[in-house]
């Protein structure tokens, strides 16, 4: 009501307002036009404030309707919610675009939260493999209507049951807590659900085994087997086996079966079962319970050949490792020695009773140690620990052992891919040293290379150069950045700078070294240079087909080896000249030479007239001087005749005790002169030699004279002739001046003797006839001396020469 006098006023002073502002105008059309639009909207104004006061009361009316509607159902409401709450359940509920609405009260212990929000949160509550299943299903239930039941395990370890379905056209999810005999019973029903499921399974996987698998019931009956079984047993399908009940252990297996059950149930055999027609080996595996038994086979028909074979192998390897001489030792997975061979127990000279008793690794290594037998190690633990990690390793491990006794093993630990480890030991002291000298001798060959006056090159199999030394480079004027791309041998023929006559010689030293031939000869020649230089080359083959050529300059070698040669000639002929004026002059000498002896003979002979006493004494002197004479110029023309090669021995069967005597008759007077004592002794088996008597009786005079020489007046000579094996030996030993040693060198040389006073001097002769004729008869001379105490010299002859030398060396 207030509102309709509201608008009637507001339109009645509108139009007072227009008839005060028109009063002034006078009436035209505009005006009237104006009038009737304010008469209009007075009374559209009015019709409105009708309407709206019937309205007014008719909303009145509907509005208390709602009120007591809203009311009833508010309560309604709160009795379902009451409801709800009472049976312990949480309601979530979906309408579209509206908010979830959840009611309900679950207990805190399930670990369902009381807020909404977190309710809704899955992951809060729940593990995130429950918390996606979950929320997959409320996405299937809210998008496709479609019903779910889930029993999910909460973070707090209660036990929820989640159902969803569609109620009244909107998604419903109802949460109840599982608890007591309901938690029980969903236990149960899920563990009878699992095992349902794990039977299932197993049966499946079995049924696919390649071995026969069975089941039996309480009573022994067979209730279930495999396909592998009924194949086994020769049946058309698994129940046609289980039905016919077909057994696929005979009676003594099934014996065999119940004598290796043990107390936990399980029996294991392996055994011979005729499967499919055909004897095959099975591992049988059988177990018995209160509800009943089962049992699998598994075929290993080509495991045990391949065991059986495995094992001949091992056999075969054993002993072929047994006959290395590397030592070897295996280790298995528990680290325990599974095999080791003889050089293994030479090397550590172990006991075999302690390898026998199959060792650990860490064991034979302490025992190592305690023995000292091991490198010394200032960390042994750690040693030990880091070799030890070939264990795990994935790949060979190297190990030096230098050991105290100064060998050298290299050691290698290869890991099994099954376990363990493989050691060998390899005694590399001898290569270690080999190679230490081979490097060694590889170095000193090259210094020794490379300081060579000699020109040195090697040539490969290819033609191409190897090897050189600097004396190389020079003598043929090679650069060294030319010869360090190891050039072929025609290069260094072809290069510029060679003589005619090198590059002829070059081209045989190149068919020498790329020849094909089977048999590579050796090439020789000298190679006279322009400029007077001498080389001799030479070459030779190598083993790997390579060639080793060797440049020498002889140049000043071949120059005096002219001059020599000239030198040489001249004293040949001067030798010839010599020999031939002693030869004459000898032969001119003798001959007056007799002469005197023969006239001085016969003056001395009473038969032609007396002499005077000093007449006897001169002519005494003439027959002594001429006779030393005459003995000078025979040693002369013997050591002419012997220098000429033309003294010929007279040999025959000498009587040694005969020609001894006689040599020593010879001297008796000089040795009565002189009041010297001869002691002779000749043993009684001296017998007889092959010999020229004549030389053998002068080597004897002249060793006699020399000692009697060389004696002092009263002295004494021992003189000892023996036979020692296959040859004849004369002694003749004095006791007079003896010799200087810095003389004992010259003593067999001609012309030299010593100046020992008048009754001691000679023509220096003697030893050199007696070295002459002894070497002749093939025999040797020796001589030992020594100042004031005398000399001793001894002849040896063979008793029967094979060879009889025609001149002295």
């Amino acid at each position: 009501m207030s509102l309709l006098s509201t608008t009637i006023g507001a339109a009645a002073q509108t139009a007072a307002t227009a008839a005060d502002a028109l009063e002034p105008f006078p009436l035209d059309a505009t005006k009237v036009v104006w009038i009737a639009a304010i008469g209009g909207a007075v009374t559209f104004a009015v019709a409105s404030a009708v309407a709206l006061l019937r309205h007014n009361r008719s909303s009145s009316g509907d509005l208390a309707a709602a009120r007591q509607k809203s009311a009833a159902l508010a309560a309604r409401l709160d009795r379902l919610e009451s409801l709800i709450a009472s049976d312990d359940q949480r309601i979530v509920v979906w309408q579209d675009g509206e908010e979830p609405m959840v009611a309900g009260v679950l207990d805190e212990t399930s670990g369902v939260p009381r807020s909404p929000a977190r309710l809704l949160a899955f992951g809060s509550w729940l593990d995130a493999r429950e918390a996606e299943m979950l929320e997959h299903a409320v996405e299937r239930l809210r998008r496709h209507g479609e019903a779910f039941r889930l029993v999910l395990p909460t973070t707090l370890d209660g036990l929820v049951e989640v159902r969803g379905r569609v109620a009244a056209s909107a998604p419903v999810m109802r949460l109840r807590d599982l608890t007591g005999e309901r938690r029980s019973h969903a236990l149960l029903a899920g563990r009878h659900e699992a095992q349902t499921h794990e039977l299932e399974t197993l049966r499946s996987i079995l049924d696919g085994f390649a071995g026969p698998a069975w089941l039996r019931d309480g009573d022994g009956a067979l209730i279930w087997a495999n396909a592998a079984f009924a194949r086994a047993v020769e049946a058309a399908d698994a129940k046609t086996a289980v039905d016919g009940g077909t057994e696929f252990l005979d009676s003594k297996g099934l014996q065999t079966i119940e004598k290796e059950r043990g107390a936990d149930g399980f029996a294991r055999a392996r055994m011979p079962v005729v499967a499919a027609g055909a004897r095959r080996i099975f591992d049988v595996t059988h177990f018995v319970a209160e509800g009943g038994a089962g049992g699998i086979a598994v075929d290993v028909s080509e495991l045990e050949n391949v065991r059986q074979e495995l094992g001949r192998t091992i056999d075969f390897h054993a002993r072929t490792l047994d006959q290395l001489a590397t030592a070897v030792a295996i280790f298995g997975s528990d680290r325990k020695l599974q095999f080791y061979n003889a050089a293994f127990r030479a090397l550590w000279d172990l006991d075999t009773g302690f390898l026998e008793q199959m060792p650990s690794d860490g064991a034979l290594l302490d025992a190592l140690r305690a023995a000292r037998k091991l490198p010394e190690q200032a960390d042994y633990r750690g040693w030990r620990n880091k070799l030890l990690e070939s264990y795990t390793s994935l790949e060979p491990r190297e190990f030096w052992w230098h050991l105290p006794d100064g060998r050298t093993l290299r050691v290698i630990a290869n890991p099994h891919p099954q376990g363990g480890v493989t050691y060998i030991y390899e005694n590399v002291t001898e290569r270690l040293d080999l190679e230490s000298r081979y490097n060694s001798l590889i170095r000193v060959q090259g210094e020794t290379l490379d300081n060579l006056s000699e020109a040195v090159a090697v040539f490969g199999s290819d033609g191409r150069l190897r090897l050189w030394n600097p004396a190389f480079e020079m003598i043929w004027d090679l650069a060294d950045d030319r010869l360090g791309d190891s050039p072929h041998i025609t290069r260094i023929v072809n290069a510029d700078g060679l003589e005619p006559d090198e590059a002829t010689t070059w081209q045989r030293l190149v068919t020498a070294v790329t020849s094909l031939a089977d048999n590579r000869e050796p090439v020789y020649g000298r190679l006279e240079r322009d400029s007077g230089e001498v080389i001799d080359y030479a070459t030779v083959p190598l083993p790997d087909g390579g060639t080793l050529i060797t440049f020498v300059n002889v140049t000043d070698s071949v120059n005096v080896e002219r001059a020599l040669l000239d030198k040489n000639e001249a004293l040949e002929q001067a030798d010839q000249l010599k020999n031939a004026f002693i030869q004459h002059v000898s032969y001119e000498l003798r001959s007056p030479l007799t002469n005197i002896i023969g006239f001085a003979q016969l003056l001395s002979d009473p038969k032609f007239g007396p002499l005077t006493p000093k007449q006897n004494e001169y002519v005494d002197y003439i027959l002594s001087s001429s006779s030393a004479l005459l003995a000078i110029i025979n040693d002369i023309l013997d050591l002419a005749t012997i220098d000429a090669g033309i003294m010929e021995l007279d040999v025959s069967a000498v009587d040694v005790a005969r020609t001894v005597q006689a040599a020593v008759e010879g001297l008796k007077d000089r040795l009565t002169e002189s009041g010297i004592t001869l002691k002779l002794e000749v043993a009684p088996d001296v017998g007889v030699i092959e010999a020229d008597e004549r030389r053998l009786r002068q080597v004897l005079f002249n060793l006699l004279s020399n000692a009697l020489r060389f004696s002092d007046v009263g002295g004494e000579i021992d003189v000892a002739c023996r036979r020692d094996n296959d040859a004849l030996e004369f002694e003749v030993r004095d006791h007079g001046c003896g010799i200087p040693e810095d003389m004992l060198d010259q003593v067999f040389a001609r012309f030299v003797g010593r100046d020992a006073g008048v009754r001691r001097r000679g023509a220096g002769l003697g030893l050199s006839i007696v070295k002459s004729f002894v070497e002749l008869h093939g025999g040797t001379v020796s001589i030992e001396s020594e100042e004031g105490v005398g000399t001793r010299v001894v002849c040896r002859f063979p008793v029967s020469p094979a060879v009889l030398k025609h001149a002295a060396e």
